[in-house]
């Protein structure tokens, strides 16, 4: 799959899970379980510990079926190596333009995270496949109308302040997808191995986006 069929895949999913955990042994088991629920995309972190392997082990168990990207990247080395051991997507809380050119290279779609018009502005500019809104909370969803307004060409997604049930009204205010963390990945659940209530949670968060679509 290439640059602009994942971005395709994504987008018409229309939510990414934010996966930390710090117990990697149990990645497969979740990201399985939220599959079942609808979700297709995952974002692993390079906060989980021996993150490049765990990617590693996603990808060949999972990515048959399943968008698999890594999250927090801070450099391009990491985004490097990620991509090597089969991340299909670069997902980062920061602007860096060397980040965006490894992904490119690989012809991997690349998702900097941005703040402001200016940085979001700058970092399309850059080549920015999709911009991550961090922490969206802070701004909320007048701020993503209040950008695309003036930039209506840009494809903008919330991480932070996404829930189960409010994230149909973030597509509704121009997101193009959702970065969703804590509220689909409950960890007393996780802790507990009780995986059904992360497919409960992801079919709530799906129905979500596709009432949000059908509207």
């Amino acid at each position: 799959m290439g640059k602009e069929e994942t971005i395709k895949s994504l987008i018409n999913c229309g939510a990414i899970a934010v996966i930390r955990l710090a117990d990697p042994d149990k990645l497969i088991k979740v990201a399985q379980s939220i599959y079942e629920g609808g979700v297709t995309g995952i974002e692993i972190t390079m906060t989980i510990p021996d993150a490049i392997n765990v990617i590693k082990k996603a990808a060949n168990e999972l990515g048959s079926y399943m968008d698999i990207g890594v999250g927090s990247v801070l450099d391009a080395v990491t985004a490097q190596k990620a991509i090597d051991a089969g991340a299909k997507y670069v997902v980062s809380p920061v602007f860096k333009k060397e980040i965006i050119a490894t992904a490119h290279k690989n012809n991997i779609p690349v998702m900097p995270g941005a703040f402001t018009p200016t940085e979001i502005q700058t970092a399309y500019e850059a080549g920015a496949d999709i911009i991550k809104i961090f922490p969206a909370d802070i701004v909320g969803m007048a701020f993503f109308k209040g950008v695309l307004a003036p930039m209506p060409y840009l494809k903008l997604m919330p991480t932070g302040g996404v829930s189960l049930t409010n994230a149909g009204e973030w597509l509704k205010a121009g997101a193009c997808a959702v970065g969703v963390g804590s509220a689909l990945l409950d960890k007393k659940a996780i802790s507990s191995g009780n995986y059904q209530v992360l497919t409960e949670n992801a079919k709530i968060l799906m129905e979500s986006i596709r009432q949000a679509k059908r509207d």
